[in-house]
């Protein structure tokens, strides 16, 4: 390989608090939906790894849960899931939103970075909610730290400035080898991309406590030739959310499936059989057992 053809590749972790839309950012990247999004703050809980790919490099990133002061042994979970996601990195994205610049996770997140030796971006997200002078205070403030290699407005949302980003990423990561091959985009198994996606439909369809007290274990995954057929539990915490994830009559469940079982099937290529199960097992944020149980270790 010449000089010319340089082929660059290296891991990049995104950071930040929870809902600054690093999830969204990451499916915008690959141009698929590999991480679960919602417009409530938490819906990330593990590192999930999207692989980006074009003819002179390979970027691989990993999303990472919103880095949060915790409450329960689940949010610690989270948090330290995104601090060790942080080590052994070529590159951090530090994210923050261009409509709220202020707020107060954001220093402690910046301080955290600070003390690491990884090359990190600033990452400015939602600049489509503002005007663009609004954003030079923002520029100004974080270049004087001296931190941040690059610092790069963008709108996930609207995909605005990707490209920008991703040139710039390519830029400062070191010759290396193809970590992947090139029709991979994720390190998540079926089985698990399918547990997350019922868990987004809890998230988006149902209110306070409810979609942060749910776990999904997809139990069976079964290929029947032209159809696959997933057996999936949802667990919660009390028999009141139990009563509510079933809904009247079983309607709130019906359309947690139908809606999960729509993006399974495009995320599988095939027709897909889903059946939902709801059981209770108490306080499971709180017990480590549980948490080992559901994937949270």
């Amino acid at each position: 390989m010449t000089k010319e053809n340089v082929f660059r590749s290296g891991f990049v972790t995104i950071v930040g608090r929870p809902n600054v839309g690093k999830s969204t950012l990451m499916n915008a990247l690959l141009g698929e939906k590999i991480a679960i999004v919602s417009d409530k703050p938490q819906t990330t809980r593990t590192k999930v790894m999207g692989i980006y790919n074009q003819p002179d490099a390979q970027v691989v990133f990993m999303d990472t849960p919103g880095i949060h002061r915790p409450r329960a042994r689940l949010n610690e979970f989270m948090v330290k899931t995104a601090k060790d996601a942080c080590e052994g990195v070529d590159l951090l994205i530090f994210m923050v939103e261009a409509n709220n610049p202020g707020a107060p996770d954001d220093k402690e997140i910046a301080d955290f970075i600070s003390g690491l030796d990884t090359k990190a971006f600033l990452v400015i997200n939602k600049m489509d909610l503002v005007k663009k002078e609004s954003l030079l205070p923002i520029i100004e403030r974080y270049s004087a730290t001296g931190r941040f290699a690059e610092i790069i407005p963008v709108s996930s949302l609207q995909k605005s400035n990707l490209d920008d980003l991703v040139e710039t990423i390519v830029g400062h990561l070191p010759e290396g080898p193809k970590y992947f091959p090139d029709d991979e985009l994720t390190d998540q198994p079926e089985r698990s991309i399918a547990a997350e996606i019922i868990r987004e439909k809890i998230f988006r369809m149902t209110k306070h406590e409810i979609p942060y007290s749910t776990a999904v274990v997809v139990d069976e995954m079964k290929d029947k030739g032209e159809i696959v057929y997933t057996r999936a539990t949802i667990f919660v915490e009390k028999d009141s959310q139990k009563g509510i994830i079933i809904g009247e009559k079983g309607k709130m469940l019906k359309a947690i499936g139908q809606h999960a079982r729509e993006d399974i099937e495009r995320l599988l290529g095939v027709k897909v059989f889903l059946e939902l199960w709801v059981k209770v097992k108490k306080d499971w944020r709180e017990k480590p057992g549980a948490l080992e149980e559901f994937g949270y270790k």
